[in-house]
C-alpha cells in the first residue's frame, strides 16, 4: 500500500510526522514545487519524500490537506480516480450551505472525486494536536472516520491504527460525519475534541 498527502500547510505536516514516526513511507505534494517542499520533508524525516503531484497521485491512498477551495483542482489532475482510496482532511468552515448545493461538505467533494473509496478522516483536531505523538500513558488519540463506502473505511481504519491512532466510525457522512463536518460558520459538535481510547 503506497500513501502521499496532497497539501504541504500546517495539517499536511502534522500527517506526515505520523507517518516518520512509524518509518511508514509517504509522498507529499503541494501547491509549491517539490525541491521547495524537500527541506521541510527532509526535516520531519526519512520516509517523508516530496514529490511533483502526478507523482504522489500515484499512490493507492491520497490523504486530502489541501485548503478547501482547491479541491476541484487536485481532482482534474487524474482522469479517473478508480481504485483510489481518497481521505478527505479538509474543513469547510465558512463556506455557504448554498455552495455545497446543501450537501455535507464531503458528500459534496466526494462528487469531484468520480469513482474513488472516499472518506472523511483526520479533520477533526488542529494541526498542532495532530503532530503530537497519539499514544499517551496507554490510551490512544482518537480519529473519527465517516463514509457512505463501508468497505472503505476499513482500510483507513487500519492505516490510522497503524499510525498511532484509535479510529471510531461515525457511520455515513450525512449522519455520524456531520458531527466532524462544518456547516457555513458553525462547528460540528466532534470538532476540536481531544479524546483517547484505552487499549482493551
Amino acid at each position: 500500500m503506497s500513501y502521499a498527502i496532497v497539501g504541504f500547510g500546517a495539517v499536511g505536516q502534522a500527517l506526515a510526522r505520523a507517518f516518520a514516526r512509524k518509518n511508514i513511507e509517504v509522498a507529499v505534494a503541494g501547491r509549491r514545487p517539490p525541491e521547495a517542499l524537500a527541506p521541510q520533508a527532509r526535516a520531519i524525516g526519512p520516509t517523508v519524500v516530496a514529490r511533483p503531484l502526478p507523482d504522489a497521485l500515484a499512490a493507492d491512498t491520497i490523504i486530502l490537506a489541501v485548503p478547501f477551495g482547491e479541491h476541484r483542482e487536485v481532482a482534474s489532475a487524474l482522469p479517473s480516480w478508480e481504485g483510489k482510496t481518497v481521505i478527505d482532511a479538509m474543513n469547510a468552515f465558512g463556506v455557504p450551505l448554498e455552495a455545497l448545493d446543501g450537501l455535507p461538505s464531503s458528500a459534496f467533494v466526494a462528487k469531484a472525486f468520480t469513482g474513488a473509496r472516499f472518506v472523511k478522516g483526520f479533520n477533526h483536531l488542529i494541526a498542532a494536536t495532530l503532530a503530537e505523538d497519539p499514544i499517551v500513558e496507554g490510551g490512544h488519540r482518537v480519529v473519527f472516520l465517516s463514509s457512505d463506502d463501508e468497505d472503505a473505511t476499513a482500510p483507513v481504519a487500519a492505516l490510522a491504527k497503524q499510525l498511532g491512532f484509535a479510529p471510531v466510525g461515525l457511520g455515513k457522512l450525512d449522519e455520524g460525519g456531520a458531527l466532524v463536518q462544518a456547516r457555513g460558520r458553525t462547528w460540528g459538535r466532534l470538532i476540536f475534541q481531544d479524546l483517547f481510547k484505552k487499549e482493551q
